[in-house]
């Protein structure tokens, strides 16, 4: 008998799983199905309330299905079953890591079978957090692998242009705390000159660059790739503190928070002479 949270920002999704996993022959397998409508929303309740298992949607706005289980204490952290409609290499990822999947729209017999599946993860709670974790590093490694800007032909940012309303602003690049990635959504966090306030303000800005075309443009000396979805400069890391599985959150200016992969939180408190 599983407690079970479903994380989907589509709600007839979530409502269709909700009624297969009430079928006679499913039934018995469920104890309570609770709802979460975004990433935000699951890490909320998943942090203030226990359940043996999610069924997690990857693509959702504003924090995806990684990003969620990168901020999860992997010991107190569920059984997970993905339910997605990503592409071919993602699925052949979560196969070779033993990590279970759905694709939408989800067939009640392959949903009888996953059930199946975490009925007998739950008896081994170290097995699971390895696979999700060796998942988690493998997309990590894969945006890395090309992620590392070489050189730069035209020589590395002065300065960065955001359209901004009906101008466009050009920012210095040394107030770029750090470039976000989330949904296709590339986001810049800029420290802002504020002569009346005592403490850094940023603001958020859409920028039309992928990260990746971004990160090659960026000195490597002042910038680091520390996530498949951030990049940092380094010069605004305040505080280095541990989190799960040999990771480390970045405090940055202006009280803004990126978590570091375990890979690449090695490699920061390298270059910080740590």
């Amino acid at each position: 008998m599983a407690r079970i949270l479903l994380v989907d920002d589509e709600a007839p999704a979530r409502k269709r799983l909700q009624k297969l996993l009430a079928e006679p022959s499913l039934a018995s397998m469920v104890t309570s199905v609770d709802q979460a409508a975004d990433g935000v929303d699951a890490l909320e309740k998943l942090t203030s309330d226990h359940f043996d298992v999610i069924f997690l949607d990857i693509q959702m706005p504003g924090m995806d299905g990684f990003e969620v289980l990168d901020r999860l204490d992997p010991e107190n952290r569920p059984a997970v079953v993905f339910t997605t409609a990503y592409d071919e290499y993602a699925i052949r990822a979560f196969e070779a890591n033993a990590v279970d999947y759905l694709l939408k729209p989800v067939p009640v017999d392959r949903l009888s079978e996953a059930l199946k599946r975490v009925h007998k993860t739950l008896g081994e709670p170290a097995a699971q957090d390895d696979r999700l974790g060796k998942l988690l590093e493998w997309m990590d490694e894969k945006a890395m692998s090309k992620a590392d800007p070489s050189s730069s032909e035209g020589g590395w940012l002065e300065k960065l242009s955001i359209p901004y309303r009906d101008r466009i602003l050009i920012i210095p690049i040394d107030h770029v705390v750090s470039i976000e990635i989330s949904e296709g959504i590339t986001r810049v966090y800029i420290l802002e000159d504020d002569p009346t306030s005592t403490r850094p303000r940023l603001r958020q800005h859409i920028v039309n660059y992928t990260l990746d075309q971004l990160g090659s443009m960026l000195s490597p000396d002042a910038f680091m790739r520390v996530h498949r979805s951030a990049i940092v400069q380094f010069s605004h890391i305040r505080e280095l503190i541990p989190w799960f599985s040999g990771r480390y959150k970045l405090a940055l200016t202006g009280s803004h928070e990126v978590i570091a992969s375990r890979e690449r939180s090695k490699v920061v408190k390298e270059r910080l002479k740590i």
